[in-house]
Formats: C-alpha cells, structure tokens, sequence
C-alpha cells in the first residue's frame, strides 16, 4: 500500500483521532506532584493497552526509580533502520486554576484550537506518532522501518531516572536514530527543522547575615540585611546592557561561527516585535540580534528569589536570609560541570566574608545539543516538509532544552530529530495550553511520510558512535 493512502486514512478518521486525544488529556498525568499519582497510573494504563492493541511488541514498563517509561516494539523489517520514537506523557501542573477560561482537564475546542492541560506539550504530537505506526501495522501489515516506542513519564519533572531507566534497558532500547514528538516548530509559516538545542544548569543559593530575623528599629542601619546582600550579589551576574559579567564562565563560550550566524538570520524573526508582544524590554548581549541571544549564546537567569516578610500588611523586620535559584542555558562547546564551577566561584567571591553562604546544587546538567545537517533524519524531514509547504525548510536550534537528545546521544549514540508539531505560542506550562485542530492533520500528514523516507536508508547511513551501554 503507498504511503498516501496511509495518509488518507489517517485524515479522514481525524475526528475518531481526536477523541482519542481528548481521552488522553482527560488524564491528569503531572509527575511533579503526588497528589496526582492516579491520572499518572491512567495513563499509562492508556499507552499500555493502546500499544498493545496497535501490534506492539515486549510491551512494559521501564522502571527506574520514579514515574515509569512505557515501552513496546516493532521489529518486522529486517535489515531496515530501527527507530526510536520518543513522547512523554506526563504535564505540568495546571495552576493557576483559576486562570484557565475552561477546566485544564477537560478538552474544549474554540476557534479551532484544542485548550487542555498536555494538549501541546506533548499529548498532542504523541498522538500524532502512535497513530502513524497504528495506521502502517493496520494498513500495510508492517512500518517503513523497525520502530521502538519509549514515553517517558518524568519530563516535565526533570526526567530524574531517566539514564537508570536507559542503564536498566539499554539493550531494548538500541536503534540506528530516534525522532522525538517533543521539542516543536518555530513558526507558524514558515517550514523549520529543528537541529539543536541549549543545554542547562541550575542552582540554588542561600545567605544568611544573623542567627534570627532582626527589629528594624533596633537594628535597622547597624547591621546587615540578608535581602539587600542577595540583591547586591544578584546584581553582580550581568552588567548593565544584560551580558553574563562572570569572566570565567565566559571564557568556555565558543563564539558563533559565520556559518551559524547565517543559518540563523535565514529564519524570518522580528526581534522587536518578539519582546514587545509580551510586553517586556529588550536587554541582553550586545553585537548579537534577538535569536542570536536566544540560541546560540548563554542565558544565566534568576528563576526566584525570596526574604524577610511577604505576606499582607507590614514587618518591620530586618531578614537573617535569603534565596535565589538560578538556571543557566549553554551552547555547544560549553561545558557544563566547567560553568556550575564558574558560577560557584563567582558566588563564593562577591559574597561578603561575614555573610554565610549555602550553595544547592546536583553537579549535573544537560549539555547543548547538535543535529548535523547531513544526517539522514534531517535529509528525510526536508523532503517531506519541502514536499508538504513547497518551502526547503530552515534549520533552526531551540533556545530551551530537551535533556532526552544528550542523554540519549550520550549513553546509546542516538542522534535525534525533534518532529513534533506544536508551535510556540500554545501558552506551554501555562494557563489556557492549546493545540491547533489544523496541526493534527499536517502531523498526520507528515509523520508516515517521514518513516517512508527513513525507511529507504540503510542502516549504516546512521553511522551510529560508540556507547556507554553494553548489550546482555
């Protein structure tokens, strides 16, 4: 059967897909709170028997110590590429609850857009992949290439065991490359592939300037306040046009090349226009544009701060403590472990001597991550993207993070395409999350064709690298 009617299929039972969806994200799956423990158990109840039901193989659960993965396997293509298909099934949580114009969960559609919690990041592309392998096995009898199913259920929580999961499994995991539903497109017009990725570390410090917190009357002028020392240290990470001041974090940042500045610039992006649509100021490294600061160089950011008294009314106290957390996003080249080192350094010198200061920190980050251009998965999602718009693609990186692709390329040499189809302003992780009902067909359009296209490389084309994983 050609893969058009594959196609064909899968968009005329769009509403049946949908409601399958819909089931999904009726399932409140957030993996960083307990108290939603029983929508995490449904679903992966749900993927389960949805893997099952389709002809998957070796169907289980990866358990490595937290939320568990679900797995199956197809293996009918001998002498085919294996491929990888990665989706994650928990969400972030859905506060505030009372910002959402209709309960995070339970599906509604206005205007031609799907709002629930999950509904784009990533229920919506998940579901865009399962069923174009369920449509191949149903239709065909057999997919373009061997395929593996792995949902993670720990990404929105920092996928805490997902290399115990990878070192527990590692052998059924084994492919040849792996395509992620997650990790979206960057424009609404414009055909993008998304070929890499910032890296990130994160941080949490604290002072203390006094055993107790102190009466402003008595005190106040005579000794140090916690919150005016954190501000002071705070203030301390960037100068005044908004680059990192920190010199030895600096030192391991490669600069841009030519050619990765030109790539950049291809991609049509009003930088004006993107800081004032939500109100913000522009502030940031000079001799960079905006998506040059936002991809392909370092962010150091204080992602909360706290001290002394905040709830209703006045305390005239002086704060004994403060805290901040920090997130910094790398760039390839950077390492990781050099930059927590630096930032460390950097903290522990402007700190007063007579101030105590806490550093919190798990030593580990995710590093940047590239995708050659001359990878099969990229030469095959130009064809399809190029055949589906008439545009070649412009090849993009993310200024966020999707630890999955360095985990994965580190531990079992996989590189990654990023082929799912939600689009930037969806309000990910925020109130009102959406999905458009028109990205369902184009994913549905595109994701059989891709495994089409891989389906005629050989496996040697992946020229998979060297791991850490041994095969029992």
């Amino acid at each position: 059967m050609h893969v058009d009617n594959i196609v064909q299929d899968l968009l005329a039972r769009q509403n049946e897909i949908l409601e399958g969806l819909c089931t999904f994200l009726r399932m409140p799956s957030v993996s960083t709170d307990p108290a939603f423990a029983a929508g995490m158990r449904d679903a992966q109840g749900f993927l389960l028997e949805w893997l099952k039901r389709m002809g998957l193989e070796n169907v289980q659960l990866f358990d490595g110590g937290g939320h568990p993965a679900v797995y199956g396997a197809w293996n009918g293509a001998p002498g085919r590429p294996t491929i990888l298909i990665y989706g994650h099934y928990d969400v972030m949580p859905p506060d505030p609850i009372e910002a959402w114009h209709t309960p995070a969960f339970e599906p509604t559609i206005r205007d031609g857009k799907l709002y629930a919690r999950g509904a784009s990041d990533d229920k919506g592309s998940t579901v865009i992949a399962l069923e174009t392998i369920a449509a191949f096995l149903r239709l065909r009898g057999g997919c373009p290439v061997n395929v593996k199913v792995f949902l993670e259920g720990e990404e929105e929580s920092g996928s805490q065991s997902l290399r115990e999961i990878v070192h527990r499994f590692g052998p059924l995991l084994r492919a040849d490359a792996m395509i992620s539903a997650d990790g979206g497109r960057a424009s609404v017009t414009i055909s993008t592939i998304n070929v890499g990725c910032r890296g990130l570390v994160e941080l949490e410090f604290s002072i203390r300037t006094a055993d107790k917190d102190l009466h402003s009357g008595r005190y106040g002028g005579a000794v140090r306040n916690a919150a005016h020392e954190i501000a002071r240290i705070i203030a301390s990470l960037h100068n005044d046009s908004g680059a990192i001041a920190i010199p030895a974090l600096m030192v391991g940042v490669p600069h841009p090349t030519r050619e990765a500045r030109d790539q950049t610039a291809r991609f049509p992006f009003n930088g004006v226009e993107f800081v004032e649509e939500v109100g913000a100021a522009a502030w940031g490294e000079t001799g960079f544009s905006v998506r040059e600061q936002l991809t392909l160089r370092p962010a150091l950011d204080v992602n909360g701060v706290w001290s002394g008294y905040t709830g209703t009314g006045s305390k005239t106290i002086i704060p004994n403590s403060a805290h901040a957390k920090l997130s910094l996003r790398t760039v390839p080249g950077q390492d990781v472990r050099q930059a927590l080192s630096a930032i460390k350094a950097h903290l522990s010198a402007i700190c007063p001597p007579d101030v105590a200061l806490t550093i919190h920190d798990n030593d580990t980050g995710a590093p940047a991550f590239s995708l050659p251009e001359t990878h099969p998965l990229v030469m095959a999602a130009s064809k399809v993207l190029k055949g589906a718009t008439g545009q070649l693609p412009v090849l993009v990186r993310l200024g966020a993070t999707v630890p999955i692709t360095v985990i994965f390329q580190e531990m079992l040499g996989l590189q990654t395409l990023m082929f799912g189809f939600n689009l930037p302003d969806e309000d990910v992780h925020a109130p009102n999350e959406f999905f458009r009902i028109a990205s369902l067909a184009e994913g549905l359009s595109s994701w059989p064709r891709l495994l089409e296209e891989l389906g005629k490389f050989e496996c040697a084309d992946f020229r998979p690298v060297e791991t850490s994983v041994s095969a029992t």
